[in-house]
């Protein structure tokens, strides 16, 4: 990955939000200094370098002192950045403490723990995001609990639903995804050449512990060289993470098309304007969300189908780890941002979709109308033919049910069984339920509301 990605062209869409900083070119370096800072306190620490030793390669390991330009041109013959990185860090320290930096590592212990760190700060501000998406959601589900609206299956007009029940459900998955990536366990890698620390004679193994304290990841119980589940894991929880997002973007821009019109984004100057049609409020949250995640699968995929390593040490499957790592947190942290915005923004028309649900003609309450009639093979077949009557000739269902001659239910009877209200089922109730469990709200009788100082 390149710096320019943090601030290029297409950084509005794709980097934005905290993570796109801790995975660009700087933050790759200032994690691989930090580790190579925490290595020398954790093995001073144990006493197998000298205190003064680790004291000096702290202080050098200040990235102002490191050209990233020439690292990033050193690398390339090197192999990894790690190489022409300890080469310049020796030479910011004086002659005698040279040896002691890197001191029984090899470059992947270096890379790898640096992703781990990399991808420890990234999350911050991706959990943040996608914990404040979750709150927007809970006070929609709580606000609408009630709100009747059109489900739609198949993208086809199906039965009532309530849009608290629409938001409940994005909440329920946010939360999902959120607790995947939190439980997350990020190693520190420390194995030297082949895994076996041999450098430090049979003290080797005393340095992990340390070293995850000083950077605060998790402690492997060996080295991973070639095990890489804890990046396949991090890979495939980004992916689940970014594919509830693109779920709930496709939800809102499909609700804010023209024809249905019942949510709409924020509004500002300039946002989600046409260069050529002056009417136009382009969904653009919905949309920038929605190009980052298209991206992910890919990534994700690259990064499980390069678990095949060779023996202690890989040559190719893990280089191309990467920049992949970086753009798997950059893309799902930018559309986790946006999706914040757009949530926490969200203006919902309920008149709109009560409109909607009215101009079915009743046809959406089709379902009840059958279980009225008895739920027979027959009451299904007088609907049935009820409701091609009504299409056939742009009635509602309740005239073209009073029109047949069998009858069966009075208008008054009709008017109640046509009420979008009455066939709500449990929505409120599993709207409730997701609200309990994910954030304590007490209901009480199913009107929502956020306990005082919450």
């Amino acid at each position: 990955m390149t710096s320019s990605q943090s601030d290029g062209l297409f950084s509005g869409t794709f980097s934005r939000g905290g993570a796109a900083a801790e995975v660009s070119d700087s933050g790759w370096l200032a994690a691989m200094l930090d580790v190579e800072a925490a290595l020398a306190a954790a093995q001073a620490g144990l006493g197998l370098i000298p205190a003064e030793a680790a004291e000096a390669i702290g202080k050098a390991c200040d990235p102002g002192l490191f050209d990233v330009a020439g690292l990033g041109h050193r690398a390339g013959p090197a192999g990894n950045p790690a190489i022409p990185l300890v080469a310049a860090l020796r030479e910011q320290v004086e002659p005698g403490v040279r040896r002691f930096v890197h001191y029984g590592a090899t470059s992947q212990d270096v890379n790898d723990t640096a992703a781990m760190l990399v991808a420890c700060r990234a999350l911050v501000p991706v959990l943040a995001d996608l914990e404040a998406s979750a709150e927007a959601c809970a006070g929609l589900a709580a606000g609408h609990r009630d709100t009747p609206m059109a489900g739609r299956t198949v993208l086809q007009h199906a039965v009532p639903i309530t849009f608290g029940l629409k938001a409940a459900g994005w909440l329920s998955a946010l939360d999902r995804a959120r607790a995947r990536l939190d439980g997350l366990s990020l190693p520190v890698q420390y194995g030297g050449a082949a895994g076996t620390l041999a450098v430090l004679g049979e003290r080797g193994h005393e340095v992990p512990p340390r070293l995850a304290a000083e950077l605060g990841l998790a402690e492997p119980l060996l080295p991973w060289h070639t095990d890489r589940s804890p990046v396949a894991e991090l890979a495939c929880a980004l992916g689940v993470a970014a594919g509830t997002l693109g779920k709930i973007a496709t939800d809102v821009k499909l609700l804010a098309q023209t024809e249905v019109a019942e949510v709409a984004e924020p509004t500002a100057p300039g946002r989600g304007g046409s260069s050529a049609m002056p009417h136009k409020r382009n969904p653009v949250g919905a949309m920038s969300v929605l190009a980052c995640v298209q991206r992910v699968p890919g990534l994700v995929g690259s990064v499980l189908a390069g678990m095949a390593q060779e023996h202690e040490r890989a040559a190719g499957p893990w280089q191309a780890e990467w920049e992949t790592l970086g753009e798997l947190l950059r893309l799902t942290g930018s559309a986790a941002c946006w999706l914040r915005e757009v949530l926490e923004g969200l203006t919902v028309d309920a008149d709109r979709m009560r409109a909607n649900l009215d101009a079915t003609r009743g046809l959406l309450m089709a379902e009840r109308v059958v279980a009225a009639l008895g739920g027979s093979p027959a009451a299904r077949e007088r609907v049935d033919a009820a409701c091609a009557r009504a299409v056939e000739e742009n009635l509602s269902l309740r005239d073209a049910l009073l029109a047949d001659p069998e009858g069966g239910l009075s208008p008054g009877e009709l008017d109640s069984v046509l009420d979008p209200a009455g066939h709500l089922g449990s929505a409120g109730v599993f709207v409730d339920r997701t609200l309990a469990r994910a954030r304590g709200w007490d209901h009480g009788h199913g009107h929502g509301h956020r306990p005082a100082g919450a």
